[in-house]
């Protein structure tokens, strides 16, 4: 806003600076009269009422995004978000349901499949196609037991104010709970006979959680046990030891290689797997003292746990329209490497066969050239921990790109504040993140997040239209007053300061509001994220609006001002400069300034797209606008009071039908150079598709 603000002044000071030095040394008028004629000047070239109208559209703006589930903290967001051409995006919860269910079990011997989906209680666990409950099968039993016992999460039963079964808590633990029930374990007597001593939380590093908890059944005559859940290679690297129906004995190598191999085919069909492993105690007061490097080591491997959770619908046509937009998606999650292929492939984020994966330990290791390159291609980054976002998103920014990122987490936020947009999420998101955010997406959903940036290239490109045609007018505003100035005084001024003041604080503004409403053109999200370099006000804007646009509408109010002299056979060489019949022709001029602007509106409403395509009346905020030009326009014609204050007179009807016709040959003019420009565009389409 402030560099918009800078560049409109410098040029409204450089016209004025301009026709001072003319009116001085070509017109010969006097400095003090040079002087109050070159600040008309600049009064005609600032449009007053541009700040507010842009206020007003990018707030707007805020709203329909809210609507859309996108709530953007700051309306300088809105801008940026048309420039975004990297997402880093989490996996789970963003690009997926965020809704696990238990799909299997895994034990060396035995693979159990669970039926029933979401967190209803609903559902077998079922072995060779019969089903099984936990009290007849003891490796069943603990591998369940010690999953929910290593778990913090609560399901809260339907109720009247809410029919579904709602999660409190990490949806990956509430799904332990479902399988559990599944297999007929009580959840309640678990909790309470087996409860809880101690607990070592999960951190991103260990990518492990640990509970200590004192055993109603004892294990191998032990009545306290350690369960402890996590990624299967550090829990397998941890665990020399396995139980098997119901018998502790140690882990082979070859078994190790076995149980990793069922890890990574559960993983290359984009499922999330985890492992389970526990130690035994002789009794409580041995884990007084206990930490993670004296918890978590010589452990006993129980099995894995499968876990599905599915793509978000609507997903991969939100990334087919990113990759349209030559949006790159860079997925950033803790999950591992062959999931996030699989998730990854699944919504089309990558293309080829065998993407590049980036761990965070190789992430760790590489230098920023190293990463940069890296970044230059389809690129995955698996198992990292939040803190290493922050560097990602830094290199890519080194890069020149323009970076959205989510996170939902309090170690996010360095990532989060560090990108152009840092996206958080509203339900799952810590108030950290969300404090840290740009925007909130209050559903969690990707597709929020590509609607935003639509309606970012939207905003962006409406405000080109509104600004073009606020501009326009400052032409047909000015020329008026250089007329005056060059005829030395023999053309009486066309139009007054206070007419200029009507048409740039009041006639204008609505309209040009309604631009900034304007849907989105066809084919928005087909073009490239415009570069940072890009400029609201450009040198080719400026000559579309003041010579283009604004040329013929200052070309058709010099008409309307002589074309009322002429009707009332006044001749030309002898014009009046005050009186009825003068008020009358500075009406006109004001009138076909106006008028001029009905028909510009219509042209900026599309760059190429005829108006007949889009529709007359499918803006109704321009349509109103439109009305209330209208009516402003006959009140200060018809009103008295106000013809004092405006210098205005009353018309006739032939006048109201010249004024009529004043947007007509404006309005086909551009129609014709939108065809063209249609036409050039597909013969190049044509020409580059052979």
């Amino acid at each position: 806003m402030d560099r918009l603000t800078k560049q409109i002044s410098l040029i409204a000071m450089s016209v004025g600076i301009f026709f001072f030095i003319a009116s001085v040394f070509f017109v010969k008028e006097p400095m003090a009269k040079a002087f109050i004629f070159s600040l008309g000047m600049i009064v005609a070239f600032i449009p007053e009422g541009l700040l507010p109208t842009i206020t007003l559209s990018l707030a707007m703006a805020v709203q329909r995004m809210a609507k859309q589930n996108a709530l953007v903290k700051k309306l300088s967001s809105v801008e940026t978000l048309g420039e975004t051409s990297v997402i880093c995006s989490d996996k789970t919860g963003t690009l997926t349901k965020n809704e696990m269910t238990v799909h299997n079990l895994w034990t060396l011997k035995k693979e159990y499949k669970l039926t029933g989906l979401g967190y209803a209680p609903v559902g077998q666990v079922l072995l060779h196609g019969q089903e099984v409950r936990a009290a007849q099968d003891t490796d069943l039993n603990w591998l369940l037991r010690g999953a929910t016992l290593c778990s913090n999460a609560k399901i809260s039963n339907p109720n009247a104010d809410n029919p579904n079964y709602t999660v409190l808590g990490d949806p990956t633990e509430a799904c332990l709970e479902v399988a559990a029930q599944k297999a007929g374990i009580d959840l309640s007597d678990n909790e309470s006979e087996n409860y809880r001593i101690k607990e070592l939380p999960f951190d991103s590093d260990r990518k492990r959680m640990t509970t200590f908890n004192h055993l109603a059944e004892a294990i191998d005559g032990k009545a306290t046990a350690s369960f402890t859940k996590g990624a299967p290679k550090e829990i397998l690297e941890l665990s020399p030891y396995v139980r098997e129906n119901g018998q502790i004995r140690v882990l082979g190598q070859r078994e190790k290689s076995t149980i990793l191999r069922a890890n990574d085919a559960y993983a290359q069909k984009g499922l999330r797997v985890l492992a389970l492993a526990c130690r035994l105690y002789d009794d409580e007061s041995s884990i007084a003292a206990a930490t993670i490097d004296t918890t978590e080591k010589d452990m006993i491997f129980m099995g894995l746990l499968v876990m599905q959770d599915p793509p978000r619908e609507g997903v991969k046509e939100a990334v087919a329209k990113c990759h349209a937009a030559d949006i790159r998606i860079i997925m950033m999650t803790g999950d591992y490497d062959l999931t996030a292929v699989s998730i990854a492939k699944s919504i089309g984020i990558v293309k080829t066969e065998q993407p590049r994966v980036i761990s965070g330990r190789i992430l760790a290791d590489m230098s920023d050239a190293d990463l940069q390159e890296a970044l230059k291609d389809e690129v995955i980054f698996a198992r990292i921990a939040p803190e290493q976002k922050f560097r990602i998103v830094t290199n890519l920014q080194a890069l020149g790109h323009v970076v959205a990122v989510t996170g939902d987490g309090v170690n996010d936020a360095p990532a989060l504040k560090k990108a152009d947009i840092g996206v958080a999420m509203g339900i799952t998101g810590t108030d950290v993140a969300k404090e840290s955010a740009d925007m909130i997406l209050t559903d969690d959903h990707f597709t929020s997040i590509v609607r935003a940036i639509e309606e970012g290239r939207a905003i962006y490109s409406n405000l080109r239209k509104f600004l073009s045609y606020i501009f326009n007018s400052n032409t047909s505003e000015a020329v008026p007053s250089a007329v005056f100035l060059f005829s030395k005084g023999l053309v009486p001024l066309p139009l007054s300061v206070m007419q200029i003041l009507a048409i740039d604080l009041g006639s204008d503004m609505m309209p040009a509001l309604g631009l900034g409403v304007e849907q989105p053109e066809e084919g928005i999200m087909n073009q490239p994220p415009r570069a940072k370099t890009d400029r609201l006000i450009n040198p080719k804007m400026l000559v579309k609006s003041f010579l283009w646009y604004g040329g013929m509408e200052a070309l058709v109010a010099m008409l309307a001002f002589f074309a009322v002299f002429a009707l009332h056979g006044q001749s030309l060489t002898d014009l009046p400069a005050s009186g009825e019949l003068y008020r009358e022709a500075t009406t006109m001029t004001l009138g076909a300034i106006i008028f001029c602007q009905i028909g510009q509106v219509m042209n900026c409403r599309t760059q190429s797209q005829s108006i007949f395509k889009r529709g007359f009346f499918t803006n109704r905020t321009i349509n109103l606008g439109l009305a209330l030009e209208i009516l402003l326009f006959s009140l200060l014609a018809y009103i008295p009071f106000l013809n004092g204050l405006f210098n205005t007179a009353p018309i006739s009807s032939l006048e109201w039908g010249i004024l009529i016709l004043c947007p007509i040959p404006i309005f086909l003019i551009e129609e014709i150079r939108k065809a063209w420009l249609r036409q050039r565009y597909s013969t190049h389409s044509q020409r580059k598709s052979k």
